[in-house]
């Protein structure tokens, strides 16, 4: 708090004051630590484009909320093109991968089809907003 205070220059307490009021007014909606994906063990990265049978919203719902519980799966996004989800997914190996695609990802409800991309090499990621 003090290293944050002193670069926005205010008091350690206005600086704590002004972080509780942004959370309060849900400008900050959490706070994380950043692992280290490759030192954990989790070498493989995969972006799975998921399309589902049909746009309905019980099953977009019910999708969403079996996406909630895959731990592998640390990012869903609902897009528009060809595919109704794109899902960041991390593994320790391909072949992890693999079993958690043929026993949980395909098992998801609705889904219709998949199409799997390997990450080669990641160039940037942050939670950094441009503001």
């Amino acid at each position: 708090m003090t290293e944050l205070a002193d670069k926005v220059g205010l008091s350690h307490t206005a600086c704590w004051k002004r972080l509780k009021r942004m959370e309060k007014d849900g400008y900050i909606e959490g706070r994380a630590v950043l692992l280290n994906q490759k030192l954990l063990g989790l070498n493989v990265s995969v972006i799975a484009r998921v399309k589902l049978e049909q746009n309905a919203t019980k099953v977009l719902d019910r999708f969403e909320q079996a996406v909630q519980e895959c731990s592998e799966i640390i990012s869903c996004y609902s897009t528009s093109g060809d595919s109704d989800y794109h899902l960041l997914i991390v593994a320790k190996s391909i072949e992890d991968y693999e079993v958690f695609m043929k026993e949980k990802l395909a098992k998801l409800p609705h889904v219709a089809s998949l199409n799997s991309s390997f990450v080669l090499k990641t160039i940037k990621n942050t939670m950094i907003l441009p503001i």
